[in-house]
């Protein structure tokens, strides 16, 4: 049996737990150059303005929304699955196979796509321009979303959420990099 330096089981273990909210973040660029669903290429606040500014703007899309969702749930399904195995228990903070998948799935989902428009919904007031950038903000918004809908039903250690916050910003920037190149995003880091 292969023991982990417990740094590192903790940091591989986050980003397990974080798994479909990392996917469910990063599908939206993709469906948009795949074209999937172009029916929903609508903007999640309508068009609509607040204080003189668009609430959200354009980019933030109901195919985002929803393509996000249906990867993160995926994923998670794919999660439940795997949980028979002894090193992904061993790596799992909660048994998959007892969770309330819908509701854990929407919470860890959800709440990413809530954080990623509430900041967009602050870049707005702050007159940033889409896809300007908003550090640490833009790397980490999915995580405080994430907690802010997950906290009050699943009792997730704080260190959980203080270890996903820099792992996500350094992830988060490698995928930017890797998405530039593969010209998914017009910026890199």
């Amino acid at each position: 049996m292969i023991t982990l330096n417990a740094g590192f089981k903790l940091i591989l273990s986050c980003f397990y737990f974080f798994l479909p909210a990392y996917l469910n973040n990063m599908t939206p660029p993709f469906a948009k150059k795949a074209g999937v669903l172009k029916s929903l290429d609508k903007p999640v606040d309508f068009n609509m303005s607040f204080g003189g500014e668009r609430i959200l703007g354009s980019h933030k899309t109901w195919r985002g929304v929803l393509t996000g969702l249906m990867i993160g749930f995926l994923t998670l399904y794919l999660q439940v699955w795997l949980y028979r195995f002894p090193l992904v228990q061993e790596l799992a903070f909660f048994d998959y196979q007892r969770i309330n998948f819908l509701r854990f799935g929407f919470l860890l989902c959800g709440g990413a796509i809530f954080g990623d428009l509430l900041f967009a919904f602050f870049k707005r007031r702050l007159k940033l321009k889409p896809g300007a950038k908003f550090i640490p903000f833009d790397q980490i918004n999915h995580v405080i979303g994430a907690a802010i809908f997950m906290t009050p039903f699943y009792k997730i250690d704080t260190l959980i959420w203080l270890t996903l916050l820099p792992l996500s910003f350094v992830l988060h920037l490698a995928a930017n990099q890797i998405g530039f190149y593969l010209k998914l995003n017009k910026t890199g880091w």
